[in-house]
């Protein structure tokens, strides 16, 4: 059976742990060429260092999403080492949620710069490549809360919600330019990573909390589903995914 993740060479954003590295590891196992960034690089040296101990190909540096030129310095560092770019995996991103009434505004700003800017950021850097080479393919995570409303979740949502349209117009606009850009989405549910870690209302949080240990399941899961959408022949797109627990009513 043809693997078509084989040799493609994928830049991951947020790859330092949760989903990010999951994605690395198994894209590495299937044959990919994997280049990480993420702010935390002792975390990036060492999956590198497991990714190469298990014969996969993978090299990382610090990356802040906020920043054109260090998104445009990781697409270079894949360029330059594994000599082409074929795929980016968007998936840095911050859930710091809490009611509108907590005033929590420096917690948004900075959402709204990781969330939105910092994908931006990663389409600007990858576009003149993929667009030059006339194929390409973007994959980014956003959340059932781009999806449905929740409350406690106005910003993140709105981040999220963001993703929806701006991912689908990058598609029909290659499409009509003939640029051969694929995308996917990804809308998780609960998923056990560091997310929660960034809520600083207690309240929130508590729910939060309580929600993932009852039906949070395995980062793993949705590195299946890039790994997934990755495999599919050139001439396809699946350009939305929601996925989660099995037993979560979201």
């Amino acid at each position: 059976m043809t693997s078509f993740i084989s040799g493609k060479v994928v830049v991951i954003t947020g790859a330092s742990s949760g989903i990010g590295e999951a994605t690395a590891k198994l894209l590495a196992r299937r044959g990919a060429k994997v280049v990480l960034g993420a702010r935390r690089q002792d975390k990036l040296d060492r999956i590198v260092a497991q990714i190469k101990a298990a014969d996969g190909e993978a090299v990382s540096q610090s990356l802040d999403v906020t920043v054109q030129a260090e998104n445009d310095a990781i697409v270079q560092l894949a360029l330059d080492t594994f000599g082409g770019l074929d795929a980016v995996f968007l998936n840095a991103g911050l859930m710091p949620n809490s009611p509108l009434s907590a005033l929590k505004t420096d917690e948004w700003h900075r959402m709204v710069e990781v969330n939105v800017t910092g994908v931006l950021n990663g389409i600007a850097a990858v576009l003149p490549t993929f667009i030059e080479q006339k194929s390409g393919h973007a994959i980014a995570t956003s959340s059932v809360a781009g999806l449905k409303a929740y409350p406690g979740g106005a910003v993140y949502g709105g981040t999220k919600w963001f993703l929806r349209d701006f991912m689908e117009v990058l598609r029909m606009e290659s499409a009509s330019e003939g640029t051969n850009i694929r995308t996917a989405t990804i809308y998780p549910a609960a998923i056990n990573t560091e997310l929660l870690q960034t809520i600083s209302d207690q309240r929130t949080a508590k729910g939060a909390q309580s929600l993932y240990e009852r039906y949070g399941i395995a980062p793993d899961r949705v590195a299946d589903v890039v790994a997934y959408a990755l495999d599919l022949p050139p001439d396809t797109t699946v350009n939305e995914f929601t996925i989660g627990p099995a037993n979560q009513p979201w």
